[in-house]
């Protein structure tokens, strides 16, 4: 089986200042045509770093990705170590050029600098990967029976040449076996709980299934993972584990398709033709950028009134003042009379609405951080739930989203049972 490895350059990379996406989505790209990623490593901009992660890297991996370091200011070292590791001169490739040409000219309106040129020179010894979202192409090279692939580090520019140039070409390369995935989401259950729930169906798995639980902010998806092959029928097999394992699971289990909690509460609006807005106050507008990130969320989703303050609490969601005094903006009777305003103000099916002390300062002995009020509902009905969180501000603010949104769900399905 071809394995791989993924190099990414960058000290930035290594002090946190810019956040490691490429690699999640170069393993994601890769496993999809049966290619596992076995290492991932991060160097910094410094040539010997770098030269021992390739020489490594490859020792153990016939396949390796690399990205960063590609760009035209002195720090970027990537191509000129390439072309020495591999034995090769830099020259002008002119269909690379000819690609920098066009950028600047056509789409910058820009001159094109001697600068902006040299990023059309690659070493002889690679495969030139024409990158026509940027200017520094990928880079193809093969040693010792290794392929190594050098792309650039700004994310969507990688991503273009992974869809449209470096997936076709190992696919075509390569003989590569189907990994079959099926993944179910559970809500309002712990990672140790569920393992406690499920420890006999995990002990009796087959040595070539593997469960992995991934947790991430109120929900946990647990795959299943198999390598199909023409000597076993292994998605049969990981069908039935599949099933076996919803059952088990069937308290806490809100779907069977590795999708987000928005997506669950987008497809379930679309469905039903219904609509949805929200009213949101310690959140901030998090819920309706969870929301609107769906494509055709016009289509369900009406908008957001986020009312920070309590005087936009009165004027903009008709909030009465006596009841923010009485019981104060954190308060069931606050997020209730909130979620008839925005269905009020913006004329939808169902709406949701948050209240809370997401931290580090604000709290009461009564309410203290973390203390959230969410209520959803619609013109007939309206339920609120009280959570007690205790994480930081940011966090807070996502596990409340989430909690919201799944709230939500929970209410359209008891809605739609005659």
């Amino acid at each position: 089986m071809i394995t791989a490895s993924i190099i990414t350059i960058g000290d930035e990379l290594l002090i946190g200042q810019v956040i490691d996406t490429n690699s999640a989505f170069i393993a994601q790209s890769l496993n999809s045509i049966g290619i596992p990623v076995t290492r991932r490593v991060a160097v910094g901009d410094n040539w010997d770093e770098i030269w021992k992660a390739l020489e490594y890297e490859s020792s153990i991996n016939r396949l390796i990705l690399i990205t960063g370091g590609l760009g035209p200011t002195a720090d970027d070292i990537t191509k000129p170590l390439l072309c020495k590791y591999f034995n090769g001169k830099m020259v002008m490739n002119e269909d690379a050029l000819q690609n920098v040409i066009h950028l600047f000219e056509k789409r910058f309106n820009r001159p094109v600098t001697e600068r902006n040129r040299k990023q059309a020179e690659v070493p002889d010894t690679c495969k030139v990967l024409l990158n026509t979202n940027g200017t520094a192409p990928g880079m193809w090279f093969e040693k010792n029976n290794s392929i190594f692939i050098s792309l650039p580090g700004v994310p969507f520019e990688m991503q273009s040449l992974i869809r449209e140039k470096v997936t076709p070409m190992l696919v075509q390369k390569f003989s590569l076996p189907t990994i079959i995935h099926k993944t179910l989401i559970t809500f309002g259950v712990g990672e140790s709980m569920l393992a406690d729930l499920i420890q006999d169906f995990e002990t009796s798995l087959p040595n070539h299934i593997k469960l992995a639980y991934l947790p991430n902010h109120g929900i946990v998806r647990l795959r299943l993972s198999c390598i199909d092959n023409e000597n076993c029928n292994a998605e049969a097999e990981i069908n039935n584990k599949f099933t076996e394992l919803q059952e088990l699971v069937a308290e806490y289990l809100i779907a069977t398709d590795d999708e987000p909690l928005e997506k669950i509460v987008a497809s379930l609006l679309k469905n039903n033709q219904q609509t949805l807005s929200t009213a949101e106050s310690c959140t901030g507008g998090y819920i309706a950028h969870l929301l609107s990130s769906n494509a055709g969320a016009s289509s369900f989703y009406n908008g957001s009134i986020i009312s920070y303050s309590n005087k936009c609490k009165e004027d903009m969601l008709f909030v009465n003042q006596n009841t923010l005094v009485t019981h104060g903006a954190v308060s069931k009777a606050t997020v209730i009379e909130m979620t008839k305003g925005v269905l009020q103000q913006l004329h939808t099916d169902y709406a949701i609405a948050v209240s809370g002390i997401m931290g580090p300062d604000g709290g009461s002995t009564d309410k203290p951080v973390g203390t959230v009020w969410i209520a959803v509902g619609n013109k007939k009905n309206i339920q609120t739930n009280l959570f007690h969180l205790r994480f930081d501000r940011s966090k807070n603010i996502q596990l409340t989203a989430m909690y919201a949104l799944n709230m939500l769900r929970q209410f359209i399905i008891e809605q739609s049972i005659p």
